[in-house]
């Protein structure tokens, strides 16, 4: 059938609060024109991220009622341990409450001045905890990558020239580890090829330098393998997800994003000494390393959405939904990152309002008036989130890309919610000519885009 089912039932529904558009006016203006800062009650369909805003299937909530809330050795400890030992071959397997606290433990065991890592792209927590060791994230995307209209399969790939020529540059002994984000979240929720990651691999033996995945959506990257790149149509996305662990030294994993779960994560890797190291510092920051600052029902639910999110027709659904609402944004002449990722939609903000210039945040504009429009949130990915300043200038050093990303929650909203945000994106692009630039009257010194605060450009 051409028609792609949601492979679920609903059992149980929340009520979604409607607004005037009057009534957005003015939360808009009071959050700051930042729509982090509004309430969720006053969000209609919330595409701010699909991080820790999945639904959980019956089996999880099972799994929650099930939990062993002991303090040390916990028996849902082992079945979590077991079912991330069973997806990435690591030997050693720490719980953490989220991704960020895996990177915080990794980068502030292995950073410090004068120290660099690599990766295709960072994205805002992973950059945040490198520089705030005093160490330097470098990105090393490839061309193709770069290009929003550019069509092309793997466009979340490490460009493997570029990576040997900045060890050569830098020394071997000053990058603790390369990390590649699979899939690519501030490159448009592209994929990376497996052909990609045996380069790295390659690269990385050589020069004898660990090779890390920031591994939040390892199961879409997966899928998106079995669809596009040749030799792997006929496996199964299990064996894909295998074969692309092999190559790694360890990972950082938001279980927020494709373990199904509101809350959780985890750092895992094979060496012994920076295993050790790790855990010292998670007992001092996180708890015990059987529960490691989460509850014994979240280690359970974690455990049973890594087994759910390898579903292929749940991956079936998941990545056609993004695909279908990018057909309909561009079928009305929307300028979106193309191919259409996996777990959400990225406008070009460049394109979509070319006279708005960097330092007045297309993406923003965007951002805001999706919500006035249709009472959409989502969120900028360009240069209020990683835009930087010029240390003599003061002046602002544009982010690669100005994007707006609408990120879909998993299994939450049906086709005609997708609908509704087609409808409103479209709206706001035929009245694009009115929108107007927005400056910062507040930012915080780190991750700015979380509370800075926004008016219109006059």
């Amino acid at each position: 059938m051409k028609t792609i089912i949601e492979p679920f039932k609903i059992k149980t529904v929340e009520p979604i609060k409607f607004t005037t558009k009057e009534e957005r006016e003015k939360i808009l203006k009071d959050a700051g024109y930042n729509p982090f800062l509004i309430n969720a009650e006053d969000v209609i369909i919330d595409l701010l991220t699909d991080s820790g805003t999945s639904a959980m299937s019956s089996e999880q909530w099972s799994g929650i009622m099930k939990g062993d809330e002991s303090y040390a050795g916990a028996k849902s400890f082992f079945r979590f341990e077991s079912a991330v030992k069973e997806i990435t071959g690591n030997k050693y397997v720490i719980p953490t409450h989220q991704g960020r606290a895996a990177e915080k433990i990794l980068f502030s065991i292995l950073g410090g001045e004068g120290k660099y890592f690599i990766s295709n792209t960072f994205f805002d927590t992973t950059r945040a905890n490198i520089e705030f060791t005093g160490a330097e994230a470098v990105d090393l995307l490839c061309p193709e990558g770069k290009k929003p209209e550019v069509v092309a399969p793997f466009k979340g790939n490490l460009d493997v020239e570029k990576l040997k020529a900045f060890i050569e540059e830098k020394g071997k002994e000053n990058i603790p580890l390369v990390m590649m984000t699979i899939t690519n979240n501030s490159g448009g929720g592209q994929p990376v090829s497996l052909e990609n990651i045996k380069q790295v691999r390659k690269v990385c033996d050589r020069y004898g330098i660990p090779l890390f995945f920031d591994a939040c959506r390892f199961a879409e990257n997966a899928y998106f393998i079995k669809k596009r790149e040749e030799g792997y149509s006929n496996k199964s996305v299990r064996e894909i997800v295998k074969e692309i662990f092999s190559y790694a030294d360890g990972t950082t994993m938001s279980a927020k994003k494709d373990a199904l779960v509101n809350i959780g994560g985890w750092l895992s890797m094979n060496d012994d000494n920076l295993a050790m190291q790790c855990r010292n510092l998670l007992i001092v920051t996180e708890g015990f390393p059987t529960y490691g600052g989460l509850a014994g029902r979240d280690l359970e639910a974690i455990a049973q959405g890594l087994e759910e999110v390898l579903d292929e027709n749940y991956l079936r659904y998941r990545i056609r939904s993004a695909e279908y609402l990018g057909e309909k944004l561009t079928a009305a002449g929307v300028p979106i990152i193309e191919p259409p990722g996996g777990h959400a939609i990225y406008i070009d903000a460049k394109r979509f309002l070319p006279d708005i210039p960097p330092e007045q945040y297309p993406g923003q504009s965007i951002v805001c008036e999706l919500y006035l429009e249709g009472g959409i949130r989502s969120v900028e990915i360009g240069s209020v989130m990683f835009g930087k300043y010029d240390k003599k200038t003061g002046r602002l050093i544009p982010a690669m890309m100005e994007l707006v990303r609408l990120a879909i929650p998993r299994r939450v909203y049906t086709q005609s919610h997708i609908d509704y945000v087609a409808e409103v994106v479209i709206e706001t692009f035929k009245k694009r000519d009115k929108l107007k630039g927005y400056k910062i009257t507040y930012e915080a010194p780190v991750l700015r885009h979380f509370t800075a605060r926004f008016e219109p450009v006059i």
